[in-house]
């Protein structure tokens, strides 16, 4: 059994998972997962470079969570970063930071990787309850990767659209106007177009919903009147429910979200965005597997994403 931390710092926040991993038996248990949002891609998709504020904000949640591994005595750290910094003119003063804080380098992954990672901490969890093949998405802040697999990945492609990506390109007013909410749908559609170039969506028989985003809008699905992580995980929605949660958060003032007792601060400004993606995404899926001769009545959430399988790698390491 070995004892590692994963740590996932993406375009909206940085993430670490404590964990025992037993390798023979096929096991990982929780031993501390925690989240902060530092919105690292802040302004990255406008200036290319990563604002001073957000690296600060960044590295400093990066030293905090030194200490956490300190405590834990941890024997392997992995420390993957995403879609902000893989677009970052200054990424090196990154991860010259984050080597000062923990003491391993940073690696920056490019978006195969990431959804390869996503979908081994996903499907390790629910592969036994759910038949494949799975398409797993992992809706971020700057990127959504999409996995197609059932043992393993066949298939894999990383988009440019996000939560905090579209937010700053075209959802300024509050709520979004028909405009914003076109043009947001028109750069998300066209990235699905050349996604589905590479993955071959009408083959899912299990569509896997992963990250904050997705979480969240399952949240308000269920009515939660907080943000429970057991209740969420492994829960199956109808694709009609699904998407009547996302055009209601879409919808909703900024006043609004923050009224619900499930939302995360750092997530009021940009779910909308999250929920038009993840809209895109679900109807996308459900007509290509009606054109394939299937069909796609519901969506699994999933807690267990790319921070899972950055913990299973790091035990191999």
């Amino acid at each position: 059994m070995t004892r590692v931390a994963a740590i996932d710092c993406g375009t909206n926040s940085i993430r670490l998972l404590v964990a025992h991993v037993d390798q023979e038996a096929g096991t990982l248990v929780d031993l501390d997962r925690r989240m902060e949002v530092v919105r690292l891609g802040q302004g990255v998709d406008r200036t290319g470079r990563l604002a001073p504020e957000a690296l600060a904000r960044t590295l400093d949640a990066a030293m905090r969570y030194a200490s956490v591994c300190d405590g834990f005595g941890v024997e392997s750290i992995r420390f993957v970063a995403t879609s902000a910094t893989r677009d970052a003119e200054n990424r090196q003063e990154f991860v010259d930071g984050v080597r000062a804080a923990l003491g391993v380098e940073p690696e920056v992954v490019v978006g195969t990787e990431e959804a390869e990672l996503s979908f081994r901490g996903a499907t390790g969890v629910l592969a036994g309850a759910h038949p494949g093949p799975f398409l797993v998405v992992d809706l971020g802040g700057g990127s959504t990767e999409v996995v197609l697999g059932t043992d393993a990945p066949v298939a894999a492609y990383s988009m440019d659209v996000g939560c905090v990506r579209l937010t700053e390109r075209h959802l300024r007013s509050d709520p979004p106007s028909a405009d914003e909410i076109a043009a947001s749908v028109a750069d998300v559609r066209a990235a699905l177009d050349e996604a589905a170039a590479v993955v071959p969506f009408g083959q899912a028989v299990t569509l896997v919903g992963l990250a904050g985003s997705v979480t969240t809008v399952t949240a308000h699905a269920l009515g939660l009147p907080a943000y429970d992580p057991k209740a969420i995980d492994g829960v199956v929605l109808s694709v009609d429910a699904t998407l009547a949660a996302c055009d209601d958060l879409l919808a909703r003032t900024r006043e609004e979200r923050a009224s619900l007792g499930f939302m995360h601060p750092g997530r009021i400004d940009v779910i909308g965005a999250g929920a038009l993606v993840w809209r895109e995404v679900v109807a996308r899926v459900r007509a290509d597997v009606a054109a394939a001769g299937g069909r796609l009545e519901s969506v699994v959430t999933s807690e267990h994403d790319i921070l899972d399988g950055i913990a299973w790698s790091a035990a191999t390491r």
